[in-house]
């Protein structure tokens, strides 16, 4: 089955606390995002400001290969914005959840309905090619998000979407909801789009995906609003590796993940958390001597994919729970060669710093080397 990626890292992720991108920063991403294989760019919400018009402008006159698709707010103002900027494709939405539509937008189910087919059709009128999302959709009562994304289907969506907007479903319960989905919508295809508050949100678009959802809303580094969203290079890497009862394929060329992840990690100037799964610095490292001695023999002792799959290599790190092993192969990538007895008294060296606390750097290793080598 082939997964569609629909990247939201310049539009959902943008919207991270403290992040604002000029349209030029947002052209180079989006030029990185497509060299990466993503099938779609969501550029930004052009109605925000001039600044999100024209960086959709420039990405859409850039001749990607990945589709490039605007946000919209469901009514003729946003969608003619989009006209205008020259997008052909925008991912709109309505709030479905009761709490939504009594203190965000004040309207009844009835008046949401409403709305939602008006935009989708409005738009289709429009030649836009249309995906729908229910804001708030793990949320809403089952039996209306059923009749709402079922009437926007009707309506000519190209796509309907059930987003966890607060991030609070299972696994499972996303799997019923892509279920409801595919029943009601009648041949158009369901997308998943996760926020990460519980920390599940690949989880969550994994389930989905199980349950047949063609199309997974994802960002680079999980970045985006609170918690972030569900993770692109946690998805591509588990939908390539993860054994499941069927095959998933996408167009992510997993080689380019990491090279993607430190770019956009510095323009954006978010770090990315050391222990971040498959881009963290942690991710492909190792020091403790048990794990290091089964590595160098076979590196899939400790772990279940190939650094080289995500444009990585595997580090070895000395410190307080190093063995010689360990350090004779750094120091041997330095073209070092200590003797049995100097690789101890190194050693010794090493673990009574890290017992003060010292995180041994290759600086200081080479250091505590030449020290030992030039001892009588």
């Amino acid at each position: 089955m082939r997964v569609r990626i629909f990247d939201t890292t310049l539009r959902d992720g943008e919207q991270t606390v403290g992040i604002s991108l000029t349209p030029d920063q947002k052209l180079d991403i989006a030029k990185k995002l497509d060299a990466l294989g993503v099938d779609v760019i969501e550029a930004g919400f052009p109605t925000t400001s001039e600044g999100e018009r024209q960086a959709a402008r420039m990405i859409t006159d850039e001749g990607l290969s990945s589709e490039i698709c605007g946000m919209t707010r469901a009514n003729k103002k946003d969608i003619d914005v989009a006209v205008d900027t020259g997008l052909s494709y925008i991912n709109t939405f309505v709030a479905t959840s009761d709490i939504h539509l009594e203190h965000n937008r004040e309207m009844t189910k009835t008046q949401a309905l409403e709305q939602a087919v008006e935009a989708v059709e409005y738009a289709k009128s429009r030649g836009l090619k249309v995906e729908f999302g229910a804001v708030d959709a793990t949320r809403t009562e089952r039996g209306f998000l059923k009749e709402i994304l079922g009437e926007v289907a009707r309506a000519g969506a190209y796509t309907v979407t059930i987003p966890d907007t607060t991030g609070c479903a299972t696994p499972e319960y996303m799997a019923e909801l892509t279920r409801d989905a595919i029943s009601t919508a009648a041949g158009t295809p369901v997308s998943v789009h996760c926020h990460n508050d519980f920390g599940l949100a690949v989880a969550n678009t994994l389930s989905g995906i199980r349950a047949g959802a063609a199309c997974a809303q994802v960002t680079i580094n999980g970045i985006g609003e609170r918690a972030g969203n569900a993770s692109l290079e946690e998805l591509a890497v588990a939908l390539k590796c993860l054994r499941y009862d069927q095959k998933y394929e996408t167009g992510i060329k997993t080689e380019l993940i990491y090279d993607t992840s430190r770019f956009i990690s510095k323009v954006m100037g978010i770090q990315v958390q050391p222990n971040k799964a498959i881009v963290g610095d942690n991710a492909f490292s190792h020091e403790d001597e048990i794990h290091t001695d089964a590595m160098l023999d076979n590196p899939m002792t400790y772990e279940s994919i190939s650094p080289e799959l995500v444009g990585r290599k595997h580090q070895i790190y000395v410190g307080k729970h190093t063995g010689v092993h360990g350090l004779d192969a750094v120091l041997g990538d330095y073209g070092i060669r200590p003797t049995e007895e100097q690789s101890r008294r190194i050693l010794d060296r090493v673990k009574a710093s890290a017992d003060q606390g010292v995180r041994i750097t290759d600086a200081q290793l080479l250091l505590i080397t030449r020290e030992v080598f030039g001892e009588k």
